[in-house]
């Protein structure tokens, strides 16, 4: 769509999504080598610079993706004072000043035909109000089957995987 791509190039991302959207798991939490020689350089773009690799992932690989949206005064300021982005802001923005923002984090295992998700918190809406109502955790179906999410519960001490 060319409004997306206009989007794009005006680096409207990096307004509201102003960090990276994952790193390698490893070792260190942050594991590091997602720039290695050879491979693509990091890119100087608002928001692509802070992509945290431009490597081919292989299976085994586990990776975060941690999509976000954030209201920074002093990014929402500047947005509104570049001729290439104010266009796509309304006033609407400025009910989001001092909201501060929101990000989720999923760490996926790389496979042969994609990925499994391993992380296995609530995130459908009928999953968070079921939780927070007191419903039990893990839930009988999966709601979302589509995110991949490799079930599992600890039972006398031990992992146990679900067949959903």
């Amino acid at each position: 769509d060319e409004v997306i791509e206009t989007m794009l190039d005006a680096d409207l991302g990096a307004i509201f999504m102003p960090h990276g959207l994952g790193h390698f798991i490893g070792i260190d939490t942050h594991d590091v080598g997602g720039y290695s020689p050879g491979k693509p350089a990091r890119s100087e773009r608002p928001g692509e610079r802070k992509l945290r690799t431009a490597r081919q992932l292989d299976e085994g690989m586990v990776v975060t993706v941690e999509p976000g949206c954030y209201f920074i005064d002093p990014l929402l300021d500047a947005a509104i004072s570049d001729e290439r982005q104010k266009r796509f802001l309304t006033e609407r923005v400025n009910d989001f000043r001092g909201f501060g923002g929101v990000r989720l984090e999923d760490d996926v295992r790389i496979t042969s035909d994609g990925c499994e998700n391993l992380t296995l918190c609530p995130r459908a809406i009928e999953e968070v109000l079921d939780v927070m109502s007191g419903g039990s955790w893990p839930p009988a179906t999966d709601v979302l089957p589509e995110m991949k999410r490799k079930w599992a519960t600890c039972k006398e001490g031990r992992m146990e995987f679900l067949d959903m």
